[in-house]
């Protein structure tokens, strides 16, 4: 009997593949990644056609002796790496540092598999294939352009602003995204609104309804909002006396279509919205359970297809699994007749299925004891997504009413769910609230409802939210901005390097965040530019067919970027964020203290280190008396590195801003205004007086 080695990526893999194989067969794992480019040069030749250097990873020398005396042993060898560019990548430099393509006395295959289950492994033993090299060109390219922005990029932000920063081809642009939203959200300008509720009763009836103002009565369009008091007034003024007239009822239906199965964004941003988890943890624990977990009455099982997906394909044998577990446990009403399919934006790798629980028959209910809590939390939100995709849509019945009064009318809206189809066993997050409670009664057109109050409230426009970890995921995904593979680490890396922080699940930029973004605008504009960054992945995306070749990519990127670097080299400022002399002085030595650049910030430091050790919290004075207590605003930080303003006499006066206070007062109720782009606002949300900035104001 030939003796087969089959090569995997992950040892945890190793496990589950050896329970499906004979004992002809050897399961090792190269633990990722064993050549790379070497980390103390760029890597490659530009002057010779860009060709790549490659070294043994260091630490990897064992893995490939232990690999070449398996090798050696072998009739057979599966090169089995996971079935994406980068396994594909894998699998070719396994093949080179082995040596695979000199044997001439033995079988190389790649295969791959969607998911760690018997029939998949045994299946892709039948189909093997050799290594598609266009998938690994379209890598190489990848990583020699993220290697590029990386390694010519990174050392100039070392020298002009502070050593352990970096740049790169994705994370640059992510943070771009951030610090663009966030100068969004300073510049917004509130607007005032008012909304106008009637309490009204139907006769018989012991609740009274809810009607929400419309407009004035004959018109089509709805009045999207009551722009101000005056004009509020003007229309309570109207509805004195005025008798509430149903005018028309209608009854329609509403159908709430089945979800579609997840891809690598969507469960990203499920898991964060559902179950708080970082888009770092969702892939971990995605990991395990694509690669194999203990099951009781199992043994060692992929609970999970391949994380790593755009599709939301489903294999047709999957779909019909699918299909006769709903309807032997839910019912034949509750199957869907259709597919649910995402549109194509034409940015989509279809080489993979969704991502779907390999056995549906596998209940969490079943895994429940086996699972640590996160793993089961998440195989449950997988498990119920897949099952729900194969379901009916959910049903509403909806009735609206509306009601004259005198000029003006209102509206009332109630739906009812009358078939709960996919809804039976999954909801997503944010939709939880879904469906309107209040019951409207027996009402017929003509009906007189009673009024028992009118109830206005004030409002204003509110700017667009800060990104969170699950909405950048969505915005880099639909502005076309890296791969399913990138989203997570992107983030990590950018948290990490304290560009933006994490608070509440809102994303925030730094100062060190502000410079670096500013510094990547002003002299590699290209590297930021989104729409530049989405075509770079469309080549990348016709390297991987085989239409583009890689070293065309990598050539008309290279030069553009050299020139840039060289003249940011010569023309940026070194950004001044460390050891300026304050006038503050060591109460401990004398010494006139420096303001030094942490982690969390500025912050004073005595120049005697080591001799003495004093530090200070660095308060930046803005030259604005405090509206609580007269002394100094000072500009500060929390301890996430979020600016804000508050009083030097914290914790005394508890004074706070997020905006920029300004020595003015509001002329109309005196509170403090406040900087919002170019123009100052009244602290006091209520008041609404605004006015513009003086530019001297603005230039001070």
């Amino acid at each position: 009997m030939a003796k087969c080695l089959v090569i995997v990526e992950s040892p945890a893999k190793v496990k589950t593949i050896k329970k499906f194989l004979g004992s002809n067969y050897v399961v090792d794992a190269s633990g990722g990644h064993v050549r790379d480019l070497p980390k103390s040069q760029l890597g490659f030749d530009a002057e010779h056609d860009y060709e790549p250097k490659y070294i043994t990873i260091r630490g990897k020398g064992d893995t490939l002796a232990r690999l070449r005396k398996e090798v050696k042993k072998a009739d057979k060898i599966y090169l089995a790496t996971d079935p994406d560019r980068e396994g594909e990548a894998i699998s070719w430099h396994l093949s080179q540092a082995l040596k695979l393509d000199e044997l001439k006395d033995k079988q190389v295959y790649r295969i791959s598999f969607n998911e760690i289950t018997k029939n998949a492994v045994k299946a892709s033993l039948k189909n093997p294939r050799d290594i598609d090299m266009n998938l690994v060109d379209a890598q190489q390219a990848r990583r020699m352009l993220d290697r590029m922005v990386g390694y010519r990029i990174s050392p100039l932000l070392w020298a002009k602003v502070k050593r352990g920063l970096s740049a790169g081809r994705v994370q640059s642009v992510a943070l771009r995204m951030i610090c663009d939203r966030e100068e969004e959200i300073n510049a917004f300008i509130p607007e005032e609104y008012w909304n106008l509720e009637a309490r009204l009763l139907v006769q018989g009836a012991k609740k009274p309804i809810t009607a929400k103002y419309y407009g004035p009565a004959g018109e089509k369009k709805a009045k999207s909002s009551i722009g101000s008091k005056e004009e509020l007034d003007r229309i309570l003024k109207d509805l004195e006396g005025q008798e509430y007239v149903v005018e028309e009822i209608k009854k329609g239906e509403r159908v709430k279509k089945a979800p579609i199965p997840f891809t690598t964004s969507t469960l990203q941003q499920e898991a964060s919205k559902a179950l708080n988890f970082s888009t770092q943890k969702t892939m971990r624990l995605a990991q395990q359970l694509y690669e194999g977990v203990e099951v009781k009455g199992h043994g060692t099982i992929g609970l999970i297809t391949y994380l790593r997906t755009d599709s939301t394909r489903i294999a047709e044998e999957a779909d019909q699994a699918a299909r006769a577990f709903v309807e032997q446990n839910y019912g034949k009403d509750y199957v869907t007749q259709q597919e649910q399919t995402a549109k194509n934006s034409g940015k989509i790798q279809d080489a993979h299925e969704a991502i779907r629980p390999t056995d549906i028959t596998l209940t969490p209910t079943m895994v429940k004891e086996s699972l640590q809590r996160d793993l089961f939390r998440l195989y449950q939100l997988i498990w119920r997504r897949f099952t729900a995709s194969r379901m009916a849509s959910a049903v509403y019945e909806t009735t609206s009413v509306r009601i004259a009064a005198g000029s003006q009318c209102f509206t009332a809206a109630a739906s009812r769910r009358t078939f709960d189809g996919f809804m039976s066993v999954y909801v997503e997050a944010d939709q939880e609230e879904e469906g309107s409670s209040q019951a409207l009664g027996n009402m017929e057109k003509g009906s007189i409802l009673k009024l028992e109050g009118l109830e206005p409230s004030q409002h204003f426009t509110q700017p667009p939210a800060h990104y969170t970890e699950a909405s950048l995921v969505k915005a880099l995904e639909e502005q076309g901005i890296g791969r399913p593979s990138t989203y997570a680490p992107t983030i990590t890396t950018i948290i990490a390097r304290r560009y933006v922080v994490k608070e509440n699940k809102n994303l925030y930029v730094t100062e060190i965040g502000e410079v670096v973004n500013r510094i990547m605008k002003h002299s590699f504009p290209s590297i930021v530019d989104i729409g530049f960054t989405a075509n770079m992945e469309l080549l990348l995306d016709k390297v991987a067919d085989g239409t583009v070749s890689w070293k065309t990519v990598v050539s008309n990127f290279y030069p553009d970027l050299e020139e840039a670097v060289q003249t940011a080299e010569k023309e940026l400022e070194s950004v001044k964020i460390e050891d300026e002399v304050s006038d503050e002085v060591c109460e401990l030595c004398g010494r006139r203290m420096v303001i030094k650049y942490g982690p969390h910030g500025k912050f004073l430091a005595c120049p005697g280190f080591p001799e003495c050790k004093n530090t200070k919290p660095y308060l930046e004075k803005i030259g604005v008396p405090c509206p609580k207590c007269g002394k100094e605003v000072v500009r500060k930080k929390t301890k996430k590195g979020r600016l804000y303003y508050g009083c030097e006499a914290n914790p005394d006066c508890d004074f706070m801003s997020w905006q920029k206070p300004s020595t003015e007062k509001c002329p109309k109720c005196g509170s403090y205004m406040v900087e919002k782009g170019n123009k100052l606002l009244c602290s006091n949300q209520t008041c609404g007086y605004r006015m513009n900035l003086e530019k001297e104001e603005k230039e001070a």
